[in-house]
């Protein structure tokens, strides 16, 4: 696999796995319309997710390294989790949500919308199952010499997505009010993580 495919792996994974229905996406939409710490808000999340994947590229990576019984088990879950997260996607893709912000909140200071995105972030289960195990551990199954690219991969999506969502909120909340947007993005998930599933077969042996 090419530097350039592992750029893509890494970014296609990531963003699968970032866009969603979520309360810190939710909130980092919200502060983009109300031009509140927009930049801020955009590089805390995105220093936060390569704080979380580097930890599973290179901390789990680590501890694999060379072992194959520990990759055929990473892969396994993987996949598993995948194929499950596909479905979820599917399902939600049938469903008519929205993304419902309230705009006219008080101006918050930047003490607490940092400590909103730290508990969205760092105190959500869900975070490190996405970042560490399931990111950091594709990640991790990779060359060491190669790891880097995966990672770049995954940090450019992490702040294409928030400083798009962020930055673009007063054109992109139309879209995201929408339930036509949510559902045609939750089948293109869908499908991104069967592929990315498949992709991690080869990587058991």
């Amino acid at each position: 696999m090419s530097e350039l495919d592992l750029l893509l792996k890494g970014y296609i994974v990531t963003l699968s796995l970032i866009v969603a229905i979520g309360a810190q996406n939710a909130y980092v939409l919200k502060l983009g319309l109300q031009k509140q710490h927009v930049i801020k808000a955009a590089l805390f999340c995105t220093m936060s997710d390569f704080l979380l994947i580097s930890l599973g590229v290179l901390g789990l990576g680590f501890i694999i390294q060379g072992n194959q019984f520990f990759i055929n088990i990473i892969a396994i879950f993987g996949i598993a989790f995948l194929t499950f997260y596909a479905f979820i996607s599917f399902k939600s893709a049938l469903k008519n949500e929205t993304l419902k912000v309230d705009t006219k909140e008080k101006t918050k200071s930047l003490k607490q919308v940092l400590t909103m995105l730290f508990i969205f972030t760092f105190l959500n289960p869900h975070t490190y199952l996405d970042t560490v195990l399931l990111i950091g551990g594709i990640g991790a199954s990779i060359e060491n010499d190669f790891k880097v690219y995966f990672l770049l991969g995954a940090v450019s999506a992490s702040a294409s997505w928030f400083f798009t969502l962020s930055l673009g909120a007063r054109f992109l909340i139309p879209y995201f009010q929408k339930a036509i947007t949510w559902k045609i993005l939750d089948t293109c998930i869908g499908i991104l993580m069967l592929n990315i599933a498949y992709s991690l077969i080869d990587l058991i042996k």
